[in-house]
């Protein structure tokens, strides 16, 4: 499941490593080490899928069928710049980010990002996020209150989160990308 999260297929790794830590913590038939280490695999499996396939023929595929699902050419020379100013760290950044966490691959795979720089900064982030997933899912699955619908105070930590990565989201990609797709616009109307 985690390596078609890391791929194009739209399955969270929310749903996926918090009830699998959970069921090891609970069960005891498998470690919570063993469930991040099985979730950072599969993410590394199907984000070396993604950018090996947009590496070796992406760039054209995107540039002539992008548009019916709504990819403009200028999206994806906006996407090439991001990727080749943010590097590495774009994809460490992006494998903490939903949406962004499927779709890095195909950015870093058309500028020919390093495979091994790619592989080491998806291990790293997807180890963090699969970590952070797994502690969610062993303190939900603790957390008595939260397991009788006492909600209110798990509620707060949300919001954080999704602010948090809403505020990521939004410096490291849409402003950029808007940035980048006004001063193209720009210097192609002179």
């Amino acid at each position: 499941m985690m390596a078609g999260e890391s791929s194009v297929f739209p399955f969270p790794s929310e749903v996926v490593i918090p009830f699998a830590a959970q069921d090891a913590c609970a069960t005891g038939s498998h470690t919570i080490l063993g469930v991040i280490l099985a979730g950072v695999i599969g993410t590394w499996v199907g984000a070396s899928a993604m950018y090996w396939v947009c590496r070796w023929g992406g760039r054209p595929l995107l540039l002539r069928y992008g548009r019916y699902v709504h990819i403009t050419e200028a999206r994806v020379h906006a996407a090439e710049r991001w990727a080749a100013r943010f590097g590495a760290f774009g994809v460490l950044l992006a494998r903490l980010l939903p949406v962004l966490r499927q779709l890095i691959g195909i950015p870093m795979g058309i500028v020919k990002m390093d495979y091994r720089l790619y592989s080491l900064f998806t291990v790293l982030g997807s180890a963090l996020w699969c970590s952070v997933l797994a502690w969610v899912g062993v303190a939900a699955g603790n957390d008595k209150e939260l397991l009788q619908g006492n909600l209110h105070h798990i509620l707060y930590w949300l919001l954080g989160l999704i602010l948090a990565l809403a505020c990521a989201y939004y410096f490291m990609v849409h402003r950029f990308i808007r940035k980048s797709s006004h001063h193209e616009n720009g210097s192609s109307q002179t």
